[in-house]
């Protein structure tokens, strides 16, 4: 089986082109996620025939759940169906569907090149059932406009949680001290499996550097902490903008590299950012 390693913002990815194959796609994606004994990996992406857009994907993470959507696997899935030769070099744009939506991707250029996808990634949810998250009839959580925050303690350390829905949910914790001095791998999986997420959730921690700048870290259902993610870094522009952090946009500063994200306080917000391929091989299927 072909595959092409890929990555966005240092979130990677093994993209196949599974459009003419079967396979348990999660026994596969545990195999060749797997740094060790396999490629090595965030998610297995594969790429898909759609009635409703111009190509459909489904992304596998490490633990072989089925992710709703990917902010940066969308971009990588444009990038490879633009190398490979299966879109017009010419195209201004194109459709893919994920589990979640039918995602609009825009390109910009650079002397002929694009160097930048970017991602319609819809409107964000904000109620209980969209997230989804359950509180089991406590009162403990508190509305900031439109979104739903909900204080939790881990280890001694108290969070505020902003929820939000990107298709899969999502947790924003904002912080004062620099992302990096935050204990991601002791806390991150508490919060993952935290049990008002029945599916369970992506936990970001964020520092507001001023009113167009994040820095932030992700914790992946599924993966773990990753150098970036798509649908996170939307996520966190939309908590910084509902709590009147930021402006209209904003660049989300990440370990793995930089994303942008366009947010007005309502409707669709846009993602933007890079997507490469690393290297190609032979999977022994």
């Amino acid at each position: 089986m072909e595959f092409t390693k890929m990555q966005g913002a240092g979130n990677d990815f093994v993209v196949v082109d599974g459009r003419n194959l079967e396979h348990d796609w999660s026994t596969l994606a545990i195999r060749v996620c797997n740094r060790h004994l396999g490629v090595g990996c965030d998610s297995l992406i594969a790429l898909l025939p759609s009635d409703k857009a111009d190509f459909g994907m489904r992304t596998f993470d490490a633990d072989g759940s089925e992710a709703e959507t990917c902010g940066n696997g969308i971009r990588c899935i444009a990038r490879y169906v633009l190398e490979k030769g299966f879109a017009s070099p010419d195209a201004e744009g194109m459709t893919i569907a994920t589990q979640a939506a039918v995602n609009i991707i825009s390109f910009e250029r650079e002397n002929g090149r694009i160097v930048k996808f970017w991602v319609n990634m819809k409107n964000p949810g904000f109620r209980q059932n969209e997230i989804p998250v359950d509180f089991g009839g406590s009162n403990g959580y508190k509305q900031v406009k439109s979104m739903l925050v909900y204080p939790v303690e881990v280890n001694g350390m108290k969070l505020m949680l902003n929820l939000v829905s990107m298709g899969n949910p999502h947790a924003v914790h904002f912080c004062e001290q620099p992302v990096e001095s935050f204990p991601m791998s002791v806390i991150g999986p508490v919060i993952e499996n935290l049990p008002i997420f029945p599916h369970r959730v992506n936990f970001e921690i964020a520092r507001v550097l001023d009113n167009g700048h994040v820095e932030a870290r992700v914790w992946e259902r599924g993966v773990g902490e990753t150098q970036a993610c798509g649908s996170g870094a939307c996520a966190i522009t939309i908590a910084s903008r509902v709590n009147g952090f930021i402006d209209d946009e904003a660049d989300i500063i990440l370990p793995g590299g930089v994303l942008q994200a366009k947010w007005n306080g309502s409707g669709d917000i846009i993602l933007g950012g890079p997507a490469e391929i690393v290297f190609e091989g032979v999977w022994p299927d």
